[in-house]
């Protein structure tokens, strides 16, 4: 059981290591049959990337993913409070029209989006950006955070107003702490969909505001596909989130199995 364990980890993290040495390696090396394990690695696909426009592009995509998992946790997770512990007749209609945001393809947003943006003149922006992803976060927080506090019981915070707190302080004193898990899987997962976003960058941003993976396309270009700068790009791309996740991954785990996803 466990070498089929360590077999399956090591399929899963083959493409990762192979993108990884790919980026080490000149295009010659890249398509020189058989490969050799041995070769003359070489920095020339980063010093590349650090001298044209990936670098703003890094630098959008992190403001882009960060301000929208801020955006996204500060009013996603008082409406996650607010429906479940007052939840109304028309409760169960909200939420259900909140989660449609999520069902539907983004292609059917698309088009509306881009007309309206057009004459908000927020094409091309970073906070036209961040609007189109808090819009779709925002529905990913109150689904994953609304069942957390569901189990968290009522009395809690009914003894913090007993104490004389208001129920502002009752939940940022006593109900906020304790949901940390819950917070930190859901903010990976937002800085995910932010991060990893081509679709809506792709069609919304031109060169201002043109996040990393869309850069990466633009080293296919007539000359031809230059794949050791595309590997140090994808690399590039990954490591922010395997930072975050690292440094979360306590509470990514009970966050993910103690309720965050239950629903």
């Amino acid at each position: 059981m466990q070498a089929l364990a360590v077999l399956l980890a090591l399929l899963a993290l083959a493409p990762f290591l192979w993108l990884l040495v790919m980026s080490f390696k000149t295009n010659a090396e890249i398509f020189r049959f058989p490969p050799r394990l041995l070769f003359e690695a070489t920095l020339d696909n980063y010093a590349h990337l650090w001298t044209s426009e990936f670098r703003g592009s890094f630098t959008n995509s992190l403001v882009v993913s960060v301000a929208t998992t801020f955006l996204s946790l500060l009013i996603g997770v008082p409406a996650a409070y607010a429906l479940s512990r007052w939840t109304s007749r028309g409760g169960g209609a909200i939420t259900l029209w909140i989660l449609a945001s999520r069902m539907a393809p983004p292609i059917a947003f698309t088009i509306p989006y881009f007309l309206v943006y057009r004459h908000l003149e927020l094409l091309d922006t970073l906070p036209g950006l961040v609007i189109i992803y808090l819009t779709f976060n925002l529905s990913l927080v109150i689904w994953m955070m609304r069942p957390f506090y569901d189990q968290l019981p009522r009395a809690l915070e009914e003894a913090a107003w007993i104490d004389g707190a208001t129920m502002w302080q009752g939940f940022w004193r006593i109900i906020l702490p304790l949901s940390g898990p819950g917070l930190a899987a859901t903010a990976i997962l937002c800085f995910l969909f932010a991060w990893n976003d081509f679709f809506f960058a792709l069609i919304l941003t031109r060169t201002e505001a043109m996040t990393a993976p869309v850069a990466v396309v633009n080293f296919m270009n007539y000359e031809g596909w230059e794949w050791g700068r595309i590997a140090a790009g994808g690399t590039m791309i990954m490591l922010p989130v395997l930072v975050f996740s690292f440094v979360v991954r306590k509470y990514l785990v009970h966050g993910l199995t103690g309720g965050a996803l239950k629903g």
